[in-house]
């Protein structure tokens, strides 16, 4: 980057500056507010000020100001819990006003809601649930039934949660901090690359809060007894002439029809509402029976879980629903600013105060933080409960592909931190898929192995046991976040390639050269031939995971995309190869076990067939190669899309987007000169007499019928269908308008698809 030298007061640049700034009483500090904006105007992109007291390590290494995760400032209206009690921050009751006391009850469940979902998005416990004080001395609330049985709820959850995200943590948080720096606006989707501070940086931290608590074990009974207690006041009011018979409890305490029900406030008009906005607000809290259904192993309990989420998801809406009537009765139909309130009613919560553990929290920021709206709030526990519910309505299918697929596809969805620990808890339980399949009997289904060899004596080998480590912690990957799966995916790729090479070399010595062996029949050597070809296959499919995942995140800017597709194009046509070689070997297996008569001309066809899944991939191939090819033409017909930055050379963003495929030899003997080589002469002319992406388009035809009971292929296949039908159209128009035409603009969108981009041609 260029520097500029600090000028002195005359303006000239070679007088020299003081090399340290002295500080002590007689320093006097000025307002260089207006100085650095009028220097900032006069950079250029990519230029920083530079001087002996000030450089860009000594920028990076500064605090960081006005971030509400990263902020170290403090402003504290009360110094400790006791004084925040004292001055009546957290009375209770809650009010001597009835009414007044179920509204403030009510606005407590509310924020608390807030503040949980804003836990789980990724700031601290301490500045969000336990900024409530009840939480903190959750023993006053005990006079308060409601309270103390929700207040209690809460905690359990916050543990439970806490427990599930411990258990399948991956260190996805420890350095999401160091990229958090300012980056030249030239930088594409700058903001998206560095975009992460990670979830677990502060997630599990209890800073010694009052998480653990006598009884908790019984909170849930707690909970149904005032729940009980609701229902019988809600079942009362509603009943004919219940005002009345509340009355004559009042004035005939002999009454003992109705001498245990007692109304919750004293305006009767409102008991009926305010009985069913509490009612769904405590019952929404047997969220906490849907984590312990989650947490049994083997999956036992998800078939309970999703009845207990179903349950959950009517009572937000009920509690949605409530929010009319809590505004009328609170604000009188008042809605001016209630968008950004935390709580139904739209008033501030009583028993609040987000500064008071700022010296429990050293690790993270004491700054008061912005907590999630109560609507947003709302819409964040419906997503959760609805992607917690597709992880409980996974059919816990054994094929490790089938797996695969699922975890991708549901990452799609773009899930929360919570989701995907307990997509990773179901995943991995006691080092076996799902808490009951072997990892060696995972590879060898994987591998398209019989199972009469998953008790083979080859998996007490070392490098065996290293494989499967490796598959464990691929799935554990891809439980993260799409950042820091990416990160780690590109991290693991080597260790996939050295232990193949550790495998190869193993099984040579043990068995000897496989092409001498002559017996067909050798379980050793067919074992290791079907392994060796299985994690060359998986090492080749993490390498697409990785570079698709860089248009998820967008790390590419248009003028990469060339260079993308193009390894994307090499990477698959190695997985294809791989997934067919696979196949074949498994048919061949079965061939010899179930047919000793010559095969027919007809058999043999047929055996030769490409098998659909590798049809499939050949669909991406050829969109992939032909989007390289639309590339490269329009940088070198048109001279667009190209890397001219001002900073790195084309090869050295090769490198910087490719080093750790290059590093694991990704696919062999592929280099930079490689992509130069497929791609400086490509012409529009060349392209039209072999369109790739009608072959991509005939692909996908013929493969739905194949694909008809697979509703995800079917719509992946639709998909590849727009983008090479699009594509198509744009690469005709190009050619017969003429690709030197100065009024012709070309772009990209991924309207179709979220890989595969889209040509969009325009006139000027």
């Amino acid at each position: 980057m260029a520097d500029k030298p600090i000028e002195s007061e005359a303006g000239d640049p070679h007088v020299p500056v003081t090399s340290s700034i002295s500080s002590g009483e007689s320093t006097v500090w000025a307002d260089v507010t207006s100085l650095l904006g009028a220097a900032s105007q006069e950079l250029q992109e990519g230029e920083l000020i530079h001087g002996d007291n000030f450089n860009l390590f000594a920028a990076m290494s500064a605090l960081e100001i006005m971030d509400p995760k990263m902020d170290s400032g403090i402003v504290c209206k009360y110094y400790s819990v006791d004084e925040a009690i004292e001055n009546g921050a957290a009375p209770v009751p809650l009010s001597f006003d009835k009414t007044i006391d179920v509204q403030r009850t009510i606005d407590i469940m509310d924020h608390l809601l807030s503040c949980e979902a804003t836990w789980h998005k990724g700031h601290s416990l301490t500045q969000t649930v336990f900024s409530c004080i009840y939480l903190l001395r959750l023993d006053r609330t005990s006079s308060h039934a409601i309270l103390h049985s929700y207040c209690r709820l809460i905690r359990a959850t916050c543990k439970a949660v806490i427990s599930v995200v411990s258990d399948t943590r991956t260190h996805e948080g420890t350095n999401g901090r160091m990229f958090r720096v300012w980056l030249p606006g030239w930088m594409y989707g700058a903001k998206r690359r560095i975009k992460q501070n990670k979830e677990e940086d502060l997630f599990t931290m209890t800073y010694g809060l009052p998480l653990n608590g006598d009884g908790d074990g019984k909170c849930l009974s707690m909970l149904n007894a005032v729940e009980e207690t609701l229902s019988r006041q809600l079942r009362a009011c509603k009943a004919p002439s219940s005002k009345k018979r509340v009355l004559e409890e009042r004035d005939s305490p002999d009454v003992n029809s109705v001498t245990d029900i007692e109304p919750l406030q004293t305006n009767l008009d409102l008991e009926e509402d305010y009985c069913k906005a509490l009612l769904c607000r405590l019952r929404f809290r047997h969220f906490y029976h849907v984590l312990m259904c989650m947490r049994r192993p083997q999956g036992r309990g998800l078939e309970l879980a999703r009845k207990h989420i179903a349950s959950c998801l009517l009572e937000l809406e009920c509690i949605y629903k409530s929010a009319e009537f809590l505004r009328s009765s609170a604000c009188g139909n008042c809605e001016n600013g209630i968008e950004d309130k935390t709580t139904a009613s739209g008033c501030e919560p009583i028993g609040f105060d987000a500064s008071l553990n700022s010296r429990l929290s050293a690790p993270t920021p004491p700054r008061a933080i912005r907590i999630l709206n109560w609507k947003k709030a709302i819409e964040y526990f419906e997503k959760l409960l609805h992607d917690l519910d597709i992880i409980c309505s996974y059919s816990l299918d054994p094929s490790l592909e089938a797996v695969l697929h699922f975890v991708v596809q549901f990452q799609k969805l773009q899930p929360d931190l919570v989701a995907r620990a307990h997509l990773q808890l179901l995943l991995i339980q006691d080092g076996k898929l799902y808490g009951r399949d072997p990892i060696f009997t995972v590879i060898c289904r994987a591998a398209a192995l019989p199972d009469v060899l998953k008790n083979h004596d080859i998996q007490k080998n070392e490098f065996v046991v290293q494989l499967g480590q490796l598959v464990i912690n691929l799935l554990k990957i891809l439980c993260t976040n799409a950042a820091w799966q990416r990160r780690k995916l590109g991290k693991i790729l080597q260790d996939w390639r050295v232990i193949y090479v550790q495998l190869e070399l193993a099984f040579k010595t043990e068995f000897g050269e496989m092409s001498s062996i002559t017996n067909e029949e050798n379980v050793c050597v067919k074992l290791s031939k079907h392994i060796l070809i299985w994690v060359e296959e998986q090492t080749y499919w993490i390498a697409s995971r990785f570079l698709m995942l860089g248009f998820e995140l967008e790390l590419y800017s248009p003028s990469e995309y060339c260079m993308v597709y193009w390894y994307m194009y090499v990477v698959l046509i190695k997985l294809a190869e791989k997934h067919h070689l696979k196949m074949v070997m498994s048919n061949d297996t079965g061939k010899r076990k179930g047919k000793k008569k010559k095969d027919s001309p007809k058999d043999v066809a047929r055996d030769y067939q490409i098998p659909p899944a590798v049809l499939f991939l050949q669909c991406y191939i050829s969109l992939a190669e032909g989007l390289t090819m639309l590339l490269a033409a329009l940088r070198n017909e048109n001279r667009v899309f190209q890397s001219l930055g001002p900073f790195n050379t084309e090869h050295e963003i090769f490198i910087q987007h490719f080093e750790l495929l290059q590093q694991a030899c990704i696919p062999d003997h592929i280099s930079y000169l490689s992509f130069k080589d497929t791609t400086t002469y490509a012409k529009f002319s060349t392209l039209v007499m072999y369109n790739y992406f009608k072959d991509a388009l005939r692909l996908a035809k013929e493969l739905k019928s194949s694909f008809s009971n697979d509703p995800d292929r079917m719509a992946e296949l639709r998909r590849i269908e727009q983008v090479a039908e699009h594509n198509g159209i744009a690469l005709n128009v190009i050619c017969r308008v003429g690709a030197l035409d100065p009024s012709l603009k070309v772009s990209f969108e991924f309207n179709h698809h979220p890989y595969f981009a889209t040509a969009v041609v325009r006139r000027s």
